[in-house]
C-alpha cells in the first residue's frame, strides 16, 4: 500500500516541486497551501508523513507541529525551512520532528529523510501494536468490536474505518461512559486545543455528525453518542452490561 504524505507550503512553487518529487517515487501526496488546512486534513484522513514548511502565515509550521502531535502522534514530520536557525532546530527537536531540512534541500537529501521517517513510522506503529500490556479493543455485548489501534468498528463482515479525529472522539466516549462532556472539554482532548464554548460547538457539530453516520451500521454504539441540550455529549452507559 502506498504511504500518504502530505506537502505543507504556502509558496506555489516549492509546493508543486516537493510534491512532484514525491510523487514520481510513488507515494501518494497531498499538496496543501497552509497549516489550518493541514491540520483539517490530518483530522479526516490518515497521514503517515509531513512535509512542513516553518514560516507560513497563520498557523506557522510549529504550531502545526503542536497540534497533529496531539491528533495523529503515529505521523511522522520533516520541517523545512528557508530560515533555519538553532532555536527552531532545538524547538523542532523538542517537539518530536523527526528532521529539519533547509532549503533549498536537494532531491536526494528529501528522499533521503522521507524513507528515514516512513521506516521509523513502521517501527514506531509496529512496536505499538505488538505491545500487549495496552488494550486498544472494545469488544460490545451485540459482538460488535472497536479496535482504536487501528481505528476500525467491525461486526460480522461489516468493517467501518474512522478518521483520526473520530477515533480519538469514539475513545474518549468509550472510556467514559455516562460522563457529560462540555463541547470545549471535548474539542481540547480530541483536537488538543482549548477554545471558547461557542467555538467548541462549530467544530464538534460536524464531527459528530460524521461520526454518527458511521456508527449507524451499528445500532448498541449509536444509541448511546446522546447530545446533553446546551452543554456537549454524553455516551451512556451499557445498560444492558
Amino acid at each position: 500500500m502506498k504511504n500518504n504524505i502530505i506537502v505543507v507550503d504556502d509558496e506555489p512553487i516549492a509546493r508543486q516541486s516537493l510534491s512532484d518529487i514525491l510523487r514520481l517515487e510513488g507515494y501518494n501526496v497531498t499538496a496543501i497551501s497552509n497549516g489550518e488546512l493541514a491540520v483539517e486534513h490530518v483530522r479526516n484522513y490518515s497521514v503517515d508523513l509531513i512535509l512542513l514548511d516553518l514560516k507560513m502565515p497563520g498557523m506557522n509550521g510549529l504550531d502545526v507541529v503542536q497540534v497533529v502531535n496531539q491528533i495523529s502522534p503515529d505521523t511522522e514530520i520533516i520541517l523545512l525551512t528557508a530560515y533555519g536557525s538553532m532555536e527552531s532546530a532545538v524547538e523542532a527537536l523538542r517537539n518530536r520532528v523527526h528532521d529539519y531540512l533547509l532549503k533549498p534541500a536537494s532531491p536526494m537529501q528529501i528522499l533521503d529523510s522521507v524513507k528515514r521517517a516512513l521506516d521509523r513510522h513502521v517501527t514506531r506503529v509496529g512496536k505499538i501494536e505488538e505491545t500487549p500490556a495496552i488494550s486498544h479493543t472494545f469488544r460490545l455485548l451485540d459482538g460488535s468490536e472497536v479496535d482504536l489501534m487501528r481505528r476500525t468498528i467491525t461486526y460480522g463482515q461489516l468493517e467501518e474505518s474512522l478518521t483520526p479525529a473520530e477515533g480519538h472522539l469514539l475513545k474518549v466516549f468509550l472510556e467514559n461512559p455516562g460522563k457529560v462532556f462540555s463541547h470545549r472539554e471535548l474539542v481540547l482532548l480530541v483536537q488538543g486545543y482549548d477554545v471558547s464554548q461557542r467555538e467548541a460547538r462549530e467544530i464538534l457539530r460536524p464531527l459528530v455528525s460524521r461520526l454518527r453516520h458511521k456508527l449507524s451500521a451499528f445500532p448498541v454504539l449509536y444509541s448511546r453518542v446522546v447530545s446533553v441540550r446546551g452543554t456537549g455529549y454524553i455516551f451512556e452507559a451499557d445498560k444492558t452490561g
